[in-house]
């Protein structure tokens, strides 16, 4: 194992900016258990154990974490992979998700229940961002995000897939249990469908619910008590994808 050196802490701390990230290629992951799954699928340029190649005080300097695990990694960026979309799949779109927990628990929710691609409009958070990389827990080897134009790409996707249906989750949505209760199934698949969900202070944007088929709602318990105003953005998405899957 090399030993690192002061130029080499500094760079991996400077990956914590999305601009060093991009101009280098890389990024960074913590903790045997995210390091490892994401050996199975990025390219690993540098990896630093405390006792070994860094010193506890080297590694607290390049770790992101209030008590780092004790072991980092740099890894190669995927190049921009092309979305590939077969008649069956579910897909989940994010519309302006900004905080990196919410993102990282997203994707491994999405691992979870098997969802490979996530369309992520320009403004959504970076998956490489560390916070985001720690949260997924290694799912980012299994899932794909595609930052897009959403509104145009899920225009394209419908243009192409005319029985495509696109859900979004709304305060003005139906109750997402009836509306499942109605989808059709063909052999026990579903068509190709699209799951959106939007930025957690403002929701879905105007231009995307332009184009949603099937708005739903996830109705609290008892629908007359009073409750929260809504819920995190990722607990919801749990809750959406479980039901889809439930019904396959």
């Amino acid at each position: 194992m090399e030993k690192i050196s002061k130029a080499q802490v500094k760079m991996v701390r400077s990956l914590q900016q999305k601009k060093y990230r991009d101009e280098l290629g890389l990024f960074v992951a913590e903790g045997e258990k995210c390091v490892s799954e994401l050996s199975k699928a990025f390219e690993l340029v540098h990896l630093y154990r405390e006792g070994e190649n860094a010193s506890r005080t080297e590694i607290e300097q390049m770790s992101v974490l209030k008590t780092p695990q004790g072991v980092i990694a740099v890894f190669e960026k995927k190049p921009i992979e092309d979305l590939r979309l077969k008649v069956e799949d579910l897909v989940v779109a994010l519309d302006g998700i900004q905080d990196p927990g919410n993102l990282g628990t997203i994707i491994r929710t999405c691992d979870w229940f098997g969802v490979h691609d996530i369309l992520c409009s320009q403004d959504t958070a970076d998956c490489y961002n560390p916070k985001v990389v720690q949260a997924t827990m290694g799912a980012l080897a299994r899932v794909h995000l595609h930052y897009v134009n959403l509104p145009q790409k899920l225009s394209e996707i419908r243009n192409q897939n005319l029985d495509l249906k696109i859900y979004g989750t709304l305060l003005e949505g139906r109750n997402m249990y009836e509306v499942l209760k109605e989808r059709p199934l063909t052999d026990n698949r579903s068509p190709l469908t699209v799951i959106i969900m939007g930025n957690e202070g403002n929701g879905i944007s105007q231009e995307v619910r332009q184009l949603i088929t099937h708005p739903i709602l996830i109705p609290s318990y008892p629908p007359e008590a009073e409750t929260s105003e809504s819920l995190n953005v990722s607990i919801a998405t749990a809750i959406v994808l479980a039901e889809f899957r439930r019904g396959c």
